[in-house]
């Protein structure tokens, strides 16, 4: 084999990756617009670029377009959220409640994504000791369709208010994978530079903790 000459990843490139990075939002309000033919599985293609354990690729993609499954996501959802503000304090529970947390009822596309706990492909590599590491592996592949949609003007919102058990069996999906998260894709109602949790005064972003030993 040849050796294969790297590309040159320029201060232009880099400033333009920055901006990316500082423009990936977490998006809960958007357009009902569907996304052009093909759009989703170059998005998936891309996530599958992601670094996993072993080459073990554990992530799993489930297109929910089914209006019924759909619809119990959004149940369990409401359940979940609800039972949130259960024995909280006024104050909080009333801040809480006035969030947008989720964009269920707009996103055009609903997609789950789990991890297979232990995938045949890999032979097991790297995760003797630290078996979590496809479950890690699925994260960095959220991330990847996460940037790569935002590159294409998509928005992305994790839905984290569920109940992983629930969720998995509304998608029927073999008891050995594990729920990382499900996420509703399109097209922001608008576009923002700053987190909504830190404009609703929700948090404000934090330096890094960095540690040296």
């Amino acid at each position: 084999m040849y050796p294969v000459s790297a590309p040159s990843f320029d201060a232009e490139f880099r400033a333009a990756l920055l901006t990316l990075f500082e423009w990936r939002r977490d998006v809960r309000q958007f357009r009902s617009d569907p996304l052009p033919p093909g759009l989703l599985a170059e998005l998936l293609e891309t996530a599958a670029l992601a670094p996993s354990v072993g080459l073990s690729q554990p992530w799993r993609f489930i297109i929910v377009d089914d209006p019924a499954r759909r619809a119990a996501v959004s149940d369990d959802f409401e359940t979940c959220n609800v039972a949130a503000l259960t024995g909280e304090a006024v104050d909080w529970a009333a801040r809480y409640a006035g969030l947008k947390l989720a964009g269920l009822d707009q996103a055009p596309c609903h997609l789950a994504v789990f991890a297979d706990s232990n995938p045949a492909q890999g032979g097991g590599l790297g995760r003797g000791t630290m078996p979590q590491t496809a479950v890690w592996s699925a994260v960095m592949a959220v991330h990847t369709l996460w940037l790569a949609a935002r590159a294409a003007g998509l928005g992305v919102g994790w839905v984290s208010i569920l109940d992983p058990n629930a969720v998995a069996r509304i998608l029927n999906v073999p008891a050995e994978w594990a729920f990382i998260g499900y996420f509703c894709i399109g097209w922001p109602q608008t576009e923002e530079r700053t987190p909504e949790l830190e404009r609703e005064g929700w948090e404000q972003r934090q330096p890094p903790v960095i540690i040296q030993r």
